[in-house]
């Protein structure tokens, strides 16, 4: 049986890809040696409900967002969680990720709708040539620094890196208002943990 283009077989094979993604560690917290770091399907879970937060009427596709979300890092699979860290050209590592990509939807059949989908939606965000991919960046972004604080406030450590690597690069107005307000709470928190009892 099918499903618009898609065996059962191709079904259950793409989804155990994407089951990959809960075992694959997201590697600069591995890297700054977090106890029980995230997973990569962790962290595309609360990006997706990032843009749910996304009011309808907003100018930017909510849905799409949302979608995008879930894809952005579907190649990860089988490339693995790849930092500017690593060695990798960002050359090299966007030609690993297409083509990881590319094999993943071949997989799922060339008449599925949903590898047509999932293929363009992550070029798309690839290629931030959209409203709803440079709003995805930014919440793929902001979802790491958000992440950063509550290590940081659960687990004592210094992961001043991550915020730093992301410091005036946040380009929609909407998520520079989250930043704001994360960094307002990071520094009371801090400022309350100095603060002698």
């Amino acid at each position: 049986m099918t499903t618009r283009g898609i065996s059962a077989t191709s079904a259950l094979d793409f989804l155990r890809v994407c089951g990959q993604l809960k075992r694959l560690k997201r590697t600069g917290w591995v890297n700054h040696k977090v106890q029980a770091p995230e997973s990569v399907s962790d962290h595309m879970y609360r990006l997706a409900m990032c843009s749910l937060l996304l009011d309808n009427d907003s100018a930017v596709d909510r849905m799409k967002c949302i979608k995008m979300a879930i894809v952005h890092d579907l190649a990860e699979a089988f490339v693995g969680d790849i930092t500017p860290h690593d060695g990798v050209s960002d050359e090299d590592k966007h030609k690993m990720e297409r083509d990881a990509i590319d094999e993943i939807c071949t997989s799922l059949g060339p008449e599925s709708q949903a590898a047509k989908e999932i293929r363009e939606l992550w070029h798309e965000y690839e290629n931030a040539s959209t409203d709803e991919a440079k709003m995805v960046k930014d919440f793929d972004k902001f979802e790491m620094i958000l992440q950063a604080d509550e290590y940081e406030s659960a687990q004592q450590v210094d992961l001043q890196d991550f915020f730093n690597s992301t410091q005036g690069k946040f380009k929609t107005p909407l998520v520079q208002s989250w930043v704001a307000e994360l960094n307002t709470q990071r520094d009371a928190r801090k400022a309350a943990s100095e603060t002698p009892k």
